[in-house]
């Protein structure tokens, strides 16, 4: 999986993201990304290959595997990563959106006028595709906590698991091999997710307050000039 392209796509998503959005994305980047292709990858890559049963029945150990396994921590993770960072892409297609409204605009009526003060500038439709993207990665990152979940029914992974699906010809022991490492890693994977999601709701609260504080200073400012006027008047 080429993360190079995707970190070159998002790397414009910083540019009109809060602060608690560059922090998102550093997380993401350095405590998902990268520990998922420089370690987590190598530690699962002979997962299928280690995983002994004791019986030579043929069948058997493929057929285990894919029950206990019925997707790989590290598919179920890069379909993770590529899900949570999608949404802000949208950001970034709004803005383009603008900038090419804003060209149009100048080619017709003049470089002197504008049609938007800053088009990265989070008001108007872009605070609510903002708002909707964080919406969305929140939405996708418990999703997939919860798959990860449901799927193993738990976040440790065990040291020897009981088949007897068919073609075993009994109750079968499985190991998988180096539970311990698979865990550890597991468990950071899902640390660095919650504190994703975290940082995802501080920035909601944080959007929605500066909103309503924006909102009430021009009310504000509104009710003032009626009084003015009120008073000329009088």
């Amino acid at each position: 999986m080429d993360w190079k392209f995707l970190e070159g796509l998002l790397s414009g998503v910083n540019k009109y993201s809060t602060a608690f959005g560059r922090i998102w994305l550093s997380v993401v980047f350095v405590f998902r990304v990268m520990v998922y292709v420089v370690a987590a990858e190598h530690v699962w890559s002979d997962d299928q290959a280690h995983f002994d049963c004791n019986t030579l029945q043929p069948g058997c150990k493929n057929i285990c595997y894919d029950y206990f396994f019925p997707i790989s921590h590290i598919r179920l993770w890069a379909l993770q990563l590529i899900f949570v960072t999608c949404p802000s892409f949208m950001v970034v297609l709004h803005v383009a959106y603008r900038e090419e409204r804003e060209r149009k605009y100048q080619a017709k009526h003049g470089a002197d006028r504008h049609l938007y003060d800053n088009p990265g500038q989070k008001h108007g439709g872009l605070w609510y595709t903002y708002l909707i993207s964080l919406l969305l990665k929140t939405a996708f990152e418990i999703t997939f906590l919860y798959l990860l979940h449901y799927i193993y029914d738990s976040f440790k992974l065990p040291r020897k698991v009981q088949c007897d699906v068919s073609p075993c010809p009994n109750l079968v022991d499985c190991y998988i091999s180096r539970p311990t490492e698979k865990t550890v890693f597991t468990y950071f994977m899902v640390g660095a997710s919650v504190f994703c999601v975290v940082l995802n709701i501080c920035e909601i609260f944080y959007l929605i307050t500066i909103r309503l504080v924006t909102l009430k200073k021009r009310g504000l400012v509104h009710t003032s000039s009626i009084m003015k006027v009120r008073r000329n008047l009088d």
